[in-house]
């Protein structure tokens, strides 16, 4: 059984930083590609990040530049630093897990799933 859990969400102020956890149990991630997505109330589902087992990272335009995705496998964790947030920032953030070493930008290509941590940016 796999596991994600997030944490690292809060209410903060535009322009601070937040660095969002998410570590893996269970028979995945050294192997597996990881990603972010998230969600602003009444919008789909959007690609932040996701970076492959290897380590290649690969960004939405929207938060290049200003976040970095990160994985520790010694530790089976998956980061998301956050910089120069913005309240366009603004929604819930998902960790998700590939069965394959390589990610994607679609949400199709993930098996697993966390509950997701809000991230809130006011202006």
């Amino acid at each position: 059984q796999v596991q994600l859990v997030e944490s690292g969400g809060g209410l903060v102020q535009a322009g601070v930083s937040l660095r969002l956890s998410c570590p893996a149990s269970g028979r995945i991630f050294t192997d597996n590609a990881m990603g972010w997505f998230r969600q602003a109330p009444g919008k789909d589902s959007e690609f932040v990040a996701t970076i492959w087992s290897g380590g290649n990272p690969y960004y939405a335009d929207s938060v290049k530049g200003r976040f970095t995705i990160s994985r520790d496998n010694a530790k089976n964790t998956v980061y998301l630093q956050m910089n120069s947030l913005e309240p366009e920032d603004t929604a819930v953030y998902h960790c998700a897990a590939s069965r394959y070493y390589t990610g994607s930008a679609y949400t199709t290509s993930y098996d697993y799933w966390g509950q997701g941590t809000q991230v809130t940016v006011s202006s």
